[in-house]
This record gives C-alpha cells, sequence and structure tokens, in this order.
C-alpha cells in the first residue's frame, strides 16, 4: 500500500513541480489553496494509516515546490547573468538574517548551552529560513494585474471557504468526533506534540488545548472554529489577510461582500481576541497609506466589537462537554490514574477580558520571560531551544522561550538576531506602505503585514506555513513597486517567463 500512496503523491507532486517550473507564480495559488488544506489532509492520511516516513514525504510538498520555483529563478538569473531584482535594504537584511541563522546551526549547543539535537536544529532552521526562501521568490515574480486581481480572488475565496467549513463544524460535527478521528494521533505521535486539551486519557494525549475556550472550572466549554487548519489560530490570521487585502485591493461587489461576511463570522468564532485587534491595526495602516480616513472608523467598530464579542460569545457560542477523564485532568493538572502534579488547578473567577484570564495571563507571562531571557543570556541558545520546535521533542529540550516571535529569534539567535529580524519586517512594512500609494494591492498587504508583526508580538506567526509562505512571499512581490521603472502599470509580463 505504502508502493501505491508514494506512487500517486508522485504523480501529484510532479505536475505541480512542472506548473512551477514552467510559471514561478503558480506557487503562489498552490502555497494559499494548498496550505489552507494542509493539516486537515496530512490528518486525514495518518487515521487512513499513511504514517511514519511516507506521511513526512508527503508534508515536505510545500518545502519541495518553494525549492523548485526557486531553481528556476536562480537558472534565469545564470542564464541571464543578472538577477531578477535590483538589491535594496530588505533584501540585505533577509540575506544577514539567513546566514546569521546557518551560523547559529552550525555553531554546537555546547558552546551556547543549548540542549537540542540534530533533528531540532533542522527543524528550527527551516522554522527559520522558509519566510526569507518564500520572500526572495516573490522578489523574482513581477505581478500583471490579471495575476493580482486572480490572486486576490484566490485568497477571499479560500478565506470564505474555510470559514464556511470551520461554522458548520462547530454546529454539526461533535466534538467526540474530533477527539478519535486521528487529528491527535497526528498531533501527538507524528509531529510529537504534547498536547493536554480536551481528550486527555491516561496514555493518550488530548486535543490541542486551543480547540475550545475553557470558561473555567467545571462549566461546558465553547466551542472555537478550527476548520482545515486545525487551529483556531491559524486560521484567523487568513481571515485578517484575506479582509485587509479584499478592503484594499477588490471592489465591493456582491460576491465580495458575501464572502466578506462569512469571513468576518469565521473570524469572531475563532474566539482569537488578538486577531481582531491586530485587523483594527491593519485597517489604522490602511487608512494611512490609501488616505481612507473611514478605514480609521471600521478599525475603532472592530476594536469595540472585540471586546464586546469577549462577553457576548459565552453566551451564544457552540458549547463542549467535558470528559471524566478531561475534569480529572484540570482538578490535578495529570491524567486520571496518574501520580497528582503540585501544580494549582486552573482559576475559576475570570472573563474573557480580565486580566487573570489564564490566555491572556499566559501570554504576558512568556513575554515577560523570554524578554528576561534574551537579557541574560544575550548571545542565545542556539536552534531549536524554543517555541513550537523544542515542544516537539518529548521534554528532551527546555523550552526556554515560547510564543513570541520577537523573543523566540532572540533566544535562539541571540539579542542581535532579534534585532535584525524586526529590523527586517519593519523595512519590509515601509517598502509596502510606499509601494501602497500607487497599489491598492500593496496597501492591502502593507496593513496585512503590519497585523502579522502585531501578531507576532504574542505568538509564533512564522509557525503557521501558510503565514510563512503566502505573506512573505507576496510581500516580497509587490515591495518590487518602490522603484519606478519596476511598477506595475509599465510591465505586461512575468520576469520569469514560461518554457
Amino acid at each position: 500500500m505504502t508502493v501505491v500512496e508514494l506512487g500517486l503523491y508522485a504523480l501529484l507532486l510532479a505536475v505541480a513541480a512542472v506548473a512551477v517550473w514552467r510559471v514561478p507564480v503558480a506557487a503562489l495559488y498552490l502555497f494559499l489553496v494548498g496550505l489552507a488544506a494542509h493539516n486537515a489532509v496530512m490528518a486525514a492520511l495518518y487515521a487512513a494509516g499513511v504514517r511514519g516516513s511516507t506521511l513526512t514525504a508527503i508534508t515536505a510538498w510545500k518545502e519541495i515546490l518553494l525549492a523548485v520555483a526557486l531553481l528556476r529563478v536562480l537558472r534565469e538569473a545564470v542564464k541571464k547573468r543578472r538577477l531578477p531584482f535590483s538589491p535594496w535594504l530588505g533584501d540585505w537584511l533577509a540575506l544577514a538574517f539567513a546566514v546569521l541563522t546557518v551560523v547559529y546551526a552550525l555553531i554546537p549547543q555546547s558552546t551556547l548551552g543549548g540542549h537540542a539535537s540534530t533533528h531540532t536544529v533542522a527543524l528550527a532552521l527551516r522554522h527559520d529560513v522558509i519566510p526569507v526562501g518564500a520572500y526572495f521568490l516573490g522578489r523574482s515574480l513581477v505581478l500583471r494585474r490579471d495575476d493580482l486581481r486572480r490572486l486576490a480572488w484566490t485568497l477571499l475565496g479560500v478565506a470564505g471557504t474555510v470559514a464556511a467549513l470551520g461554522l458548520a463544524d462547530v454546529y454539526l460535527v461533535s466534538i467526540g468526533w474530533w477527539r478519535t478521528n486521528g487529528v491527535v494521533d497526528y498531533f501527538h505521535r507524528h509531529l510529537g506534540y504534547d498536547y493536554h486539551g480536551t481528550g486527555e486519557h491516561p496514555f493518550v494525549a488530548g486535543l490541542p488545548e486551543n480547540f475550545i475556550y475553557n470558561r473555567g472550572g467545571d462549566q461546558p466549554f465553547l466551542r472555537r472554529l478550527v476548520s482545515t487548519f486545525l487551529s483556531p489560530l491559524a486560521s484567523s490570521y487568513l481571515f485578517v489577510v484575506a479582509l485587509l487585502v479584499a478592503a484594499a485591493a477588490l471592489r465591493r461587489r456582491v460576491f465580495v461582500l458575501v464572502l466578506g461576511l462569512v469571513t468576518v463570522a469565521g473570524l469572531l468564532w475563532t474566539f482569537s481576541r488578538a486577531s481582531l485587534l491586530a485587523l483594527a491595526a491593519g485597517l489604522v495602516v490602511l487608512a494611512a497609506v490609501r488616505r481612507r480616513p473611514f478605514a480609521v472608523v471600521v478599525a475603532v467598530i472592530v476594536v469595540a466589537a472585540a471586546f464586546g464579542w469577549t462577553h457576548l460569545f459565552p453566551k451564544i457560542g457552540p458549547t463542549g462537554s467535558w470528559t471524566t477523564e478531561d475534569l480529572c485532568y484540570q482538578h490535578t493538572r495529570t491524567p486520571c490514574g496518574a501520580p497528582a502534579s503540585k501544580a494549582p488547578a486552573p482559576t475559576s473567577g475570570f472573563s474573557a477580558s480580565s486580566a487573570n484570564e489564564p490566555s491572556l495571563h499566559s501570554h504576558w507571562v512568556s513575554l515577560r520571560e523570554g524578554a528576561r531571557t534574551m537579557i541574560h543570556h544575550p548571545q542565545g541558545y542556539g536552534l531549536g531551544n524554543v517555541g513550537q520546535t523544542a515542544s516537539r521533542t518529548g521534554g528532551a529540550t527546555p523550552v526556554k522561550a515560547g510564543e513570541s516571535n520577537y523573543t523566540e529569534l532572540g533566544v535562539e539567535l541571540g539579542v542581535f538576531g532579534s534585532v535584525l529580524w524586526t529590523l527586517w519586517g519593519l523595512v519590509l512594512l515601509a517598502g509596502l506602505v510606499r509601494a501602497g500609494r500607487d497599489e491598492p494591492w500593496a496597501a492591502g498587504l502593507a496593513a496585512a503585514f503590519a497585523a502579522v508583526l502585531v501578531l507576532a508580538i504574542q505568538t509564533d506567526v512564522i509557525g503557521d506555513p501558510w503565514i510563512a509562505y503566502c505573506v512573505w512571499a507576496l510581500a516580497g512581490a509587490l515591495v518590487m513597486r518602490t522603484r519606478p521603472h519596476e511598477r506595475l502599470a509599465t510591465r505586461s509580463v512575468h520576469v520569469v517567463p514560461s518554457m
């Protein structure tokens, strides 16, 4: 059966690779659509019996297609003996960050005080450099107006579809199905995450904790929209990017309004308060770039809605019931049948907007402790000692920092690494803002990129492949409009032509 699975996968991948080789912009469409469905498809394959190295090979489709696109770009550059773009400050900062990451990957862990294995270092290297590779792919493409229009519709269409599927799921699919459909085993046994959400058993991990919202005590929990991403946060990031781009680049048509309303509903049902605030920040940037004061009014409405939704959603949102094992874990912080932990049980006297709400408190503590670690260990601990990467080692690698990209990169690559990554992001944002004065698509992406940088304060945004590949690739493509001789109106063909 493995031979059949790999054969089918190889055929599909070959077709996609040929398409990307002939027209590299095809990679953007494949990333926009494919990465939105990636987790759901991989979990389904795991449940169907595709395991181990076979599934690992299948999950690598995105890296393979990115490599194919970059190789095609490199081939054209060698053939023409010139780069497909004129370097600017953002390019040099991206290259410097990539070089620093590779250098840290080569430094022995013992030298820096880290504990990551070679495999963990490789995972961290991929995590950190994928945005750089995607960015340079985007830099090597010049998108025509037709490309931008199709990409905008693809983006909004994907967001609307993901939102619709997620909304149907929280009301029509029981949480019990999610506990037993293979998602838990995919995250735990294949990816190595040790989650303790609902579905916890003595010898089996549970769903990711953020699948639901715990209202405290033994009250029924709230279902959050996870959709094909299998994550409310990753889904909400897509929705924020799509809404900001659509607001800037697409005309007010009935179809746009319908997809936009579905996407807004999806964003609300993810119950991601940070994403709503990031959306407001993006709208402020859009107002400044396109000189649209009304966008500021909408931003204020979004902020007010975010605070109101924290009180309304717990009253109207879809709920689910804890299992006996769930309650046992909440009371003892250990699976039933295991020795009780000395860790205190979660508090119950809080609301979704109060300072002692566990999620908000956890984000704040993580950010504070990460900053302290950077200060006390400014040289960094090396790759693989922070965040998602370290958490996949089953406790073998102590997690030195988590959540925020700024502190995670600082603890991995030292203070200089965090400053370099932050500077690159701000310079890229400035380039998109400048480009957005003439090009609505660039203005929308400038707003979306600003929202992503805000989200990075409290979460690992580049740990979400959709953000790492799609947003950084599109940013690289659209920031080209900062040079007058490369503006969209004067170009009608791709830099990398079809074969």
